[in-house]
């Protein structure tokens, strides 16, 4: 699949999520199979872009080619002028945000809210595309209720402004993440469209990343919550769609080592007082599978300290697997 002139050398895409796909996850989800990760939404707004958030959601430094940046508004030149400062910090791919069901987004009629505003839609998209020379992306869903289900309409006026890749979450902005998703209106949609089309939605293991592909057409798949505490989810998916009969089994040592490297780079990254609160939410998703987990994250939240912290995950872990009774 090719984004403008980046071929990424699958078709795994980390979706954008606030406060998960910061540059620590998103390097670490890239070394374990993603071809792109795309980052935390930076608002159009210019008043909060000098903010620490926003500084540490610009930090682009070491990740690999192409960097792709998400930008939220609801003004065309504002979202024009965030494009542009994007690109002038590192991005390399600018898409953006109409796929947001979140209540504080949406209640400023950004994200998927846009979806009621055809007009605004167009007027948004031509204005950054026409704003920066890298490739423009665009995240949706298939409407804003379901008696409201426009994703065709809008994938047209996207592929007619020069948008140069279209992701579809099957889901309504009112549905949030309830039911199930709609992959024969992301098939449809990808039928009458030539720029590449990105699955979105209940992508939760490799047997169900295979399944979309061959029912969809889609040109790739964008993982989001699936990847939380298992970025593994992106290397298992290429393991079975490379002809495996089946995705292979991850290693206990290469959970705690995986788990170890990612929190001490949430360390470094944040510093260790930021750093430590953050992961905690991270230790939750790794850990969530484990007999005991609840227990073992209540006493980590306790926890200040980094060492204490990386000590404790690794006993947790080590205890979990020795618990684990032989195979017959």
């Amino acid at each position: 699949m090719h984004i403008g002139p980046y071929q990424l050398d699958n078709p795994l895409i980390l979706a954008p999520m606030a406060g998960v796909t910061d540059r620590p996850f998103r390097m670490l989800c890239r070394e374990l199979g993603a071809a792109m990760a795309v980052s935390e939404m930076v608002t159009s707004n210019s008043k909060l872009w000098h903010t620490r958030k926003t500084r540490l959601r610009l930090e682009h430094s070491g990740e690999s080619t192409p960097r792709s940046i998400q930008i939220a508004g609801t003004e065309p030149a504002q979202m024009a002028a965030a494009a542009k400062f994007n690109v002038d910090h590192g991005a390399q791919i600018i898409d953006i945000n109409m796929g947001c069901p979140a209540k504080k987004v949406c209640q400023v009629m950004a994200g998927s809210a846009l979806l009621k505003n055809e007009t605004l839609v167009r007027q948004i998209l031509h204005s950054v595309v026409s704003a920066v020379e890298v490739p423009v992306t665009l995240k949706i869903r298939t409407g804003w209720d379901p008696d409201n289900r426009n994703a065709a309409t809008i994938a047209r006026i996207a592929e007619d402004s020069g948008i140069q890749a279209l992701a579809i979450h099957g889901r309504t902005r009112s549905c949030k993440f309830a039911g199930e998703a709609e992959y024969d209106t992301i098939a449809a949609i990808k039928q009458q469209l030539h720029i590449p089309i990105i699955a979105n939605g209940d992508i939760d293991s490799a047997e169900k990343a295979r399944e979309v592909l061959t029912r969809t057409g889609a040109d790739g798949l964008m993982i989001g919550r699936a990847a939380q505490g298992n970025p593994w989810i992106f290397k298992q998916i290429l393991e079975l769609i490379d002809n495996r009969q089946s995705a292979v089994e991850i290693p206990p040592e290469e959970i705690e080592r995986v788990m170890v490297k990612h929190l001490k780079n949430l360390y470094d990254f944040y510093g260790e007082h930021m750093g430590v609160r953050i992961a905690r939410k991270h230790i939750g998703w790794y850990c969530r599978q484990h007999t005991k987990a609840g227990v073992f994250w209540s006493s980590i939240n306790k926890i200040e300290s980094a060492e204490t912290q990386l000590e404790m995950v690794s006993t947790f872990l080590r205890s979990q697997n020795q618990a684990k009774p032989l195979a017959a």
